[in-house]
């Protein structure tokens, strides 16, 4: 044993009659998402690729990859124990405001830096199209899938690419906090994938980005912990309210508004 390396102590071949790659873990054995990680995290940004469009193809693979079985068993039993997310379910709130709704709302409101920040920049306000939920878990990402844009006003995350950290982690510290770590897990896969073309890529290509990353990183976890669960929360509700406000009414609590612009250019090349 003195002989080995520490650190290569503890290794023990496996034997296999299997003539492809098998592993224990769902994720490497799948060859799609095997390609699409090592390419997410390990190359540079381009004007071919942008960044946004590299989480449809995660969405479909993440669909063939998780145990939406086992997701639904884990929420019928979070259900138990957490009434609030059981009175969520139960509810099935489902947002049906338009584009035009948020042009009467006075300045400094909610709804009216959803539509300066939102609307008038030409984004949709729905991030991908999603058929009517059927199940507890369709019906959590359905609402995700709405919500998102409000959670980077409401955590103070931009509209750049280094702000999509912060929602991201607040979404995962607050998952964590909330539910029960195989619950949490499951809904966090895609959130973490969110991180990692952001996280890797800037270390690896973009080191004078990383302050900037990081504090976004920080931000968003710090949201998440301070928090409720927000993720839960009826925007409608607040609309009308200024920002501050609204944070406070839908349990947001320490978010802070950074302009990450500058930083997120460089990290996507751009002059």
């Amino acid at each position: 044993m003195n002989d080995i390396p520490y650190l290569q102590r503890g290794i023990s071949p496996v034997s296999t009659e299997s003539s492809v790659l098998v592993s224990s873990s769902k994720y490497l054995n799948h060859p799609r998402m095997r390609e699409w990680i090592s390419t997410i995290t390990l190359k540079r940004n381009g004007p071919d690729r942008p960044a946004q469009t590299e989480m449809y193809e995660v969405i479909s693979i993440l669909n063939e990859i998780q145990d939406l079985e086992y997701i639904e068993d884990l929420f019928t039993r979070e259900r138990k124990s957490n009434p609030e997310l059981d009175r969520w379910l139960s509810e099935g709130f489902m947002s049906q405001y338009k584009e035009s709704d948020f042009e009467a709302y006075a300045p400094g409101t909610l709804g009216h830096v959803f539509y300066t920040d939102v609307i008038k920049q030409n984004f949709d306000i729905v991030i991908y199209d999603q058929d009517t939920p059927r199940t507890q878990y369709e019906y959590f990402r359905y609402r995700s899938g709405q919500t998102h844009d409000l959670e980077h006003i409401m955590t103070g995350g931009d509209f750049h690419y280094m702000g999509e950290l912060v929602p991201a982690w607040a979404r995962i510290t607050s998952h964590f906090k909330f539910f029960s770590p195989e619950l949490a897990g499951e809904l966090s896969v895609l959130s973490m994938f969110v991180n990692l073309r952001y996280t890797v890529r800037t270390m690896l290509h973009y080191p004078h980005v990383w302050p900037v990353c990081q504090n976004a990183v920080e931000r968003g976890m710090r949201v998440g912990r301070e928090s409720g669960p927000f993720f839960m929360a009826r925007y409608e509700d607040a609309f009308d309210l200024p920002l501050e406000e609204a944070r406070a009414k839908l349990g947001y609590v320490g978010a802070e508004n950074v302009d990450t612009s500058a930083a997120s250019a460089a990290w996507a090349e751009r002059a």
